[in-house]
């Protein structure tokens, strides 16, 4: 797949530490490199302000969580994040953490009880499945979480809230358009600059249910 690791581990690990964004990382306090993906999203989008609720998907390490925290005022009770990864996440003070699989029927259960069913701003999802090399198995099992994390979004956004999904070039990648524009108005694809050259990966930005819209339109019609 196109963001597993070299076959030489030497190089991956050389061309890691050497990654300008890892430094950064580092030297900012941030526990990925994937935190500026957001972060360059962000500030072209606008996609965090203070007082949203903010769902997070595939949250370990945390990197996203950590920036989206005083984006969202949670450190000041006035936003609030919600986190959820199948593996363990050292904790980010002032986000509601989750460890569990999104993907089963525990997992989806326990974050629809932590927003308590309510809806909500914004939808991030950076979910990955484990790889097992054989790109069409990975790539299927990526566009499942994606279609997961888009059900989701679909029954909890608010009818203006966004959702942002990462994806991969490729088998899948047309059809998983297309039904994110059967529930946006508006879908774009983002490559950050913190996104590897040579990677598949890009990101979906879906924003305005049209579900909301259309009532909106018919409201207006009265």
């Amino acid at each position: 797949m196109a963001n597993a690791r070299p076959k030489n581990s030497r190089d991956w690990v050389k061309r890691h530490l050497s990654d300008p964004y890892v430094k950064r990382a580092n030297e900012e306090g941030f526990r990925s490199r994937a935190v500026y993906k957001l972060s360059e999203i962000d500030e072209k989008e606008s996609l965090l302000r203070p007082g949203m609720t903010v769902v997070d998907l595939g949250s370990a390490p945390g990197g996203w969580s950590q920036y989206a925290v005083p984006k969202v005022g949670a450190h000041k009770q006035q936003g609030r994040v919600v986190a959820i990864d199948l593996l363990p996440m050292e904790p980010v003070q002032h986000v509601h953490f989750i460890e569990a699989d999104f993907s089963q029927e525990e997992g989806f259960s326990a974050m629809i009880q932590a927003i308590d069913s309510k809806a909500v701003d914004l939808v991030l999802s950076d979910m990955a499945p484990n790889l097992t090399g054989i790109v069409l198995t990975d790539q299927a099992r990526l566009y499942a979480l994606g279609e997961l994390a888009l059900e989701f979004a679909a029954r909890f956004l608010k009818p203006n809230g966004a959702f942002l999904v990462k994806v991969f070039q490729g088998e899948g990648f047309e059809p998983f358009v297309k039904q994110m524009r059967e529930v946006f108005v508006k879908v774009a694809a983002k490559k950050p600059d913190a996104s590897r050259d040579e990677s598949r990966e890009v990101y979906l930005l879906g924003r305005e249910l049209k579900r909301a819209a259309a009532v909106a339109r018919s409201d207006g019609g009265k």
